[in-house]
C-alpha cells in the first residue's frame, strides 16, 4: 500500500516518476488565465486565517459543503470563519475521489508543511497551524506567488476597467512577477441582459466614444483594446453558451443593437445574430493585434432560482450545458478563415463529450504556428484525474499533444498553484504509461521536450510572453 499523497502521488511506474521528478517538477508556472484580484497583489495582502484563503468565493468548496448538508450560514452566511472552517473540515472525509480532497491536501503540504489529513477531529490543529503561518511575512500574497515559482499572471478584466492596479504593479520594481490584464468583454456582448444599456453608457464614458450604434460600439472597443495593449495585454477570454454562428446583415445587426440599447426584449435568434457579429469583429481585431482568443463554453449558470434570489450569481449553482452544436463552431472559424483572419485560439468546453469534436475541428485550421488552434486544458468540472486524462488522451489521439499549452489555474485563490503540480503528475503518469507499454520510445530528449513544453515552455512560446 502506498502512503497517502507521498512524493510519488499519482505516479505508478518508473517512467512516470522519472518524467515528473527529472522534468516536470522543476518547471516554473505561467498562469495565463485566472480570476485573482490584482489589487491584492499590489497591496501584498496577508490573510487573517485559512478560511479567508480557502472558502472566500470558492464555489467549488461551497457546492460540496451543500452536498454534505451544511447550513448556508456556514457557507456564504454570517457564521464565523472558525465555524465555516470546521464545516469544511467535516465535509472533507466524504470527498473520496473528488479533486478537492487532493487539492486541499496538496496546499496543506506545500504551503503549511502539514502531512496529515484534514477532518473534523484535526480541524483545530490545522486551523492553528495554518493561521500561525499565515501571519508570517513569507505568506503574503506576493510571497505565495514567488514560492509557487510563478513567472507571469494574466487576470480577467472588463474593457471598462481602469487597470490602475496593473499599472501600479508594473511600476513597482520590488516585484518581479509580471501581472498582465486579459480582455473579457462579455458585458459588451450580452445584449440580452437588462443592464446592457447601462453598460454601454459606462463604456462610452471610459472610451470617449458615444455609443449609439453597433458601428460606434466597435470603435469604442478598438480604443479600449489599444489601451489594454499599452498595458501589456495580448490575451482575451469569452464566456459563451456555445460558439454560435448565425450570420446577419449589417442593417439587421444595427436594428438589433438599437433594440438592445433602448431596453427592448431581444429574441434568442436576434441575440445569437448579434453575438455572432460581435465575435467575428473581435476575432479579426485579435488577429490584427496578435492577441490570443480564448473561448470558454458549455455552462448553464445560476440554476437554483431560490438561492439565486437570496445570494445572487456565481455562488456554485452552475452545471454542464449539453447543447453545443460543433458545426456552428466550425462555421465560425471557417468564416474567419475565408479572409485568413483566425487569431491564435484556445477552445474549452465544460462538457467532456465535446473533446472529440474540438479535436477534429482544430485540426482543420492549424497553420503558421505550432498548435495555433488549441484545445484548452480540462476545465472546471473536468479538472480532475479522469477529466485531465481524457482530455489529453483525446488531444493526443486526434491532434498533436506535444504542442499542448497545458494547465491554467482559473482560480481566485493564491494557493491554487498546486493544481499545476496535480496536472503535471497526471501528465507524467499518462505519458509514462505509454512509454512503459512500448507505445512510445524511451527517448529522453524527446520526452524532456514534451514534458517541459506542456508544463511551461509551450505556453510561454504560444502567448509570446517575455519572461
Amino acid at each position: 500500500m502506498k502512503q497517502f499523497m507521498d512524493k510519488e502521488f499519482l505516479l505508478s511506474t518508473d517512467s512516470a516518476k522519472a518524467l515528473y521528478h527529472d522534468y516536470a517538477e522543476k518547471m516554473p508556472i505561467v498562469d495565463y488565465h485566472c480570476h485573482i484580484n490584482p489589487q491584492e497583489i499590489y497591496e501584498d495582502r496577508k490573510f487573517d486565517n485559512i478560511t479567508q484563503v480557502w472558502l472566500g468565493g470558492d464555489h467549488y468548496k461551497w457546492r460540496q459543503m451543500r452536498s454534505n448538508g451544511v447550513d448556508e450560514k456556514y457557507i456564504t452566511g454570517d457564521g464565523s470563519d472558525r465555524e465555516k472552517f470546521q464545516k469544511w473540515a467535516e465535509t472533507m472525509p466524504k470527498l473520496i475521489g473528488n479533486p478537492l480532497y487532493h487539492w486541499s491536501h496538496l496546499e496543506l503540504q506545500r504551503y503549511f508543511g502539514y502531512t496529515g489529513y484534514l477532518n473534523g477531529d484535526t480541524a483545530e490543529e490545522v486551523w492553528n497551524l495554518c493561521n500561525e503561518k499565515l501571519h508570517q511575512d513569507s505568506m503574503s500574497v506576493r510571497n505565495l506567488i514567488r514560492q509557487s515559482n510563478v513567472t507571469l499572471i494574466c487576470t480577467t478584466d472588463d474593457p471598462a476597467d481602469s487597470l490602475e492596479w496593473h499599472q501600479k504593479i508594473a511600476a513597482d520594481s520590488s516585484f518581479d512577477v509580471k501581472v498582465l490584464p486579459a480582455w473579457r468583454p462579455d458585458k459588451a456582448m450580452n445584449i440580452e441582459k437588462p443592464d446592457f444599456a447601462e453598460y454601454m453608457a459606462k463604456l462610452s464614458e471610459v472610451s470617449g466614444v458615444k455609443i449609439t450604434s453597433f458601428a460606434s460600439l466597435k470603435e469604442a472597443l478598438k480604443k479600449r483594446m489599444e489601451f489594454f495593449a499599452s498595458q501589456g495585454c495580448n490575451v482575451s477570454d469569452h464566456a459563451l453558451e456555445f460558439v454560435m454562428y448565425a450570420p446577419a446583415s449589417e442593417v439587421e445587426i444595427e436594428t438589433i443593437f438599437a433594440d438592445g440599447i433602448s431596453g427592448k426584449s431581444i429574441s434568442k435568434d436576434d441575440e445569437l445574430k448579434f453575438k455572432t457579429a460581435f465575435m467575428l469583429f473581435v476575432a479579426k481585431e485579435y488577429n490584427r493585434m496578435g492577441w490570443i482568443m480564448q473561448l470558454h463554453y458549455g455552462c448553464k449558470r445560476d440554476n437554483n432560482a431560490f438561492m439565486y434570489n437570496q445570494i445572487g450569481p456565481d455562488t456554485g449553482y452552475d452545471c454542464i450545458n449539453n447543447y453545443a452544436p460543433s458545426a456552428q463552431m466550425a462555421d465560425f472559424l471557417n468564416d474567419l478563415s475565408a479572409t485568413d483572419e483566425i487569431p491564435k485560439t484556445v477552445i474549452y468546453s465544460l462538457n467532456p463529450n465535446d473533446n472529440a469534436s474540438i479535436g477534429t475541428i482544430i485540426g482543420c485550421f492549424q497553420s503558421q504556428f505550432p498548435g495555433k488552434i488549441q484545445q484548452g486544458s480540462a476545465w472546471w468540472f473536468n479538472d480532475h484525474k479522469i477529466g485531465m486524462t481524457e482530455q489529453m488522451t483525446s488531444l493526443a489521439n486526434l491532434g498533436c499533444l506535444g504542442n499542448f499549452i497545458g494547465m491554467l489555474t482559473d482560480s481566485r485563490s493564491f494557493l491554487s498553484y498546486t493544481r499545476h503540480e496535480y496536472f503535471r503528475r497526471i501528465l507524467c503518469e499518462l505519458i509514462g504509461s505509454w512509454v512503459e507499454n512500448g507505445e512510445y520510445p524511451n527517448d529522453q530528449k524527446a520526452l524532456k521536450e514534451i514534458i517541459e513544453g506542456i508544463s511551461y515552455n509551450n505556453a510561454v512560446k504560444y502567448f509570446e510572453f517575455d519572461v
